[in-house]
């Protein structure tokens, strides 16, 4: 059995491309596994809030939601959008 030395450089290659892999899984999971659209539970619990005041956030217009049935869901893409509309910036 052929013996084979492994270099300092080796490893150093090794590593580099093993990064890179973990980095190309990351980014191809990251983009899989957001849901485009949340349930109720799954809000609430993401803005730990109760269900009356996701109620309020729904009557009064603040969430954009859609009914299917008996289901509400709530599209994530527009939950980020109102979030980042009502941020305060202080001054401070």
């Amino acid at each position: 059995m052929p013996t084979q030395i492994i270099t300092t450089d080796d490893l150093r290659e090794f590593k580099t491309e093993l990064l890179d892999d973990i980095k190309k899984i990351l980014s191809t999971n990251a983009s899989t596994t957001t849901k485009k659209y949340l349930k109720s539970a799954e809000l609430m619990k993401l803005l730990k809030v109760s269900p009356g005041t996701l109620q309020t956030l729904r009557i009064n217009g603040t969430l954009p939601y859609t009914k299917i049935g008996g289901i509400i869901f709530y599209d994530a893409d527009e939950i980020y959008k109102v979030m980042k509309e009502n941020r305060i910036h202080n001054k401070y």
